[in-house]
């Protein structure tokens, strides 16, 4: 079992994620948030997809675009400070990356496919992860995180930006 990620495991603002997850097993959390994901995304309709809840709020399709790339960029850390690098990486600004990513020209089911693929290779990296790496840590964002915490990070993450489509878009 690998519990819960301690508060100094990373920076508090993550703690609007890590706080979201109840469980201890947070790789049957992933595994069973990318089966209940796909399924509510997938009734989502291409045009349904484009809708703002606010004119200067993402579509769907950017909200989804950035839940992608979150978690593109949280495993890279995750598996950086696993296999024990030392560099700190830097900051990710959301804002750059979902301007350059172009989302509202990607259809709504590339960008589910492309969540179900991310996922799966997320679930891949912790389920074959060695027990002693998940306590490895680095500083990412000027900030100390450790893999543990990040596995915690990916799912909240998740759970936030659901929410946000089920209460405000949907």
């Amino acid at each position: 079992m690998i519990g819960r990620p301690q508060p100094n495991e990373a920076a508090s603002y993550y703690s609007t994620y890590i706080d979201r997850v109840t469980s201890d097993d947070i790789v049957s959390v992933l595994a069973t948030q990318l089966d209940e994901t796909v399924a509510f995304l997938s009734a989502i309709s291409e045009e349904q997809s484009l809708q703002r809840y606010a004119p200067d709020k993402w579509s769907m399709r950017e909200l989804l675009g950035h839940v992608n790339d979150g978690e593109r960029v949280f495993m890279y850390r995750a598996m950086w400070f696993a296999r024990g690098f030392q560099d700190p990486l830097p900051s990710f600004d959301q804002e750059i990356g979902f301007k350059a990513a172009d989302s509202d020209n990607v259809s709504w089911s590339s960008h589910i496919d492309e969540f179900r693929a991310i996922r799966s290779s997320t679930l891949a990296f912790f389920r074959n992860l060695p027990a002693d790496a998940w306590l490895r840590s680095g500083i990412a964002s000027d900030n100390p995180v450790s893999v543990r915490a990040i596995a915690y990070i990916v799912a909240g993450h998740l759970s936030h930006h659901v929410g946000v489509l089920q209460e405000r878009y949907l």
